[in-house]
């Protein structure tokens, strides 16, 4: 396994403005405004995930929740429930339908580490953008290998159509596989890494590159192994949606 390519948490907009990518050490967070010992206390959350009913290839192996929110300054507004929708420019396999999810665990919306890393991320996304509201939406992912293999991008490389993409890993559990991938949206250039350690961050400039995850496996055949991540997205004026 490769190593993620780590950011000096003092240069992250800087390497988001050169690179399209920043991965931050857990140990690294306190520019988000948060700690990985502060975020643990969401990590019962993804034990209560209920299987994702869209996957059009026919899988069980994805299970998420997912919740909205718009961030002006420091404030934080959870949003009415609404569908996950993508257009099929960004998402050929799921895009085009409007995906409605279970709303996220009331003890991750209500915890103080929530809030602080959605304000911590609109606010580094302000760096990099300007600053304005930002509209989050966010999923807590867990894939697991009950099929004998999972797919955490089962559409691919892709984009998601929006300003700001944060990745963080919150766990591995038997499993080997589930390298992060990230290319330049319009050249050559591309890195390969796994995220290993608990909240890892993987932030990308989502109009500059594109990223996919491979499939993971079992380390032990017939034995259920899982990565859960947590999925944030930042978008400017407005939710996707038709």
């Amino acid at each position: 396994m490769f190593e993620p390519p780590w950011t000096d948490p003092a240069d992250v907009v800087g390497t988001l403005k050169r690179d399209g990518e920043a991965v931050l050490a857990p140990a690294s967070l306190g520019v988000l405004g948060v700690s990985a010992e502060g975020l643990e206390a969401l990590r019962p959350c993804w034990d209560d995930l209920p299987p994702d009913g869209y996957l059009r290839d026919g899988g069980r192996y994805r299970f998420r929740r997912h919740g909205c929110f718009v961030v002006d300054g420091d404030a934080v507004t959870l949003s009415p429930h609404r569908a996950h929708w993508q257009p099929l420019d960004y998402n050929a396999l799921h895009g085009g339908i409007q995906r409605w999810y279970v709303p996220l665990a009331q003890e991750m919306v209500t915890s103080p580490a929530w809030n602080a890393l959605l304000v911590g991320l609109a606010r580094v996304t302000s760096a990099l953008k300007g600053e304005r509201p930002w509209f989050i939406e966010a999923h807590p992912f867990r894939i697991d290998t009950s099929d004998g293999i999972g797919r955490p991008t089962p559409e691919g490389a892709h984009r998601d159509g929006v300003d700001l993409v944060a990745v963080l890993m919150v766990g591995r559990h038997q499993i080997k596989g589930g390298e992060s991938r990230v290319f330049e949206a319009h050249g050559p250039a591309g890195q390969r890494f796994t995220m290993t350690q608990p909240w890892t961050t993987l932030l990308l400039d989502d109009e500059r590159v594109i990223h996919e995850t491979t499939p993971i496996q079992p380390l032990d055949p017939g034995e259920r192994g899982w990565r859960d991540t947590l999925v944030i997205t930042l978008r400017r004026d407005g939710f996707q949606g038709p």
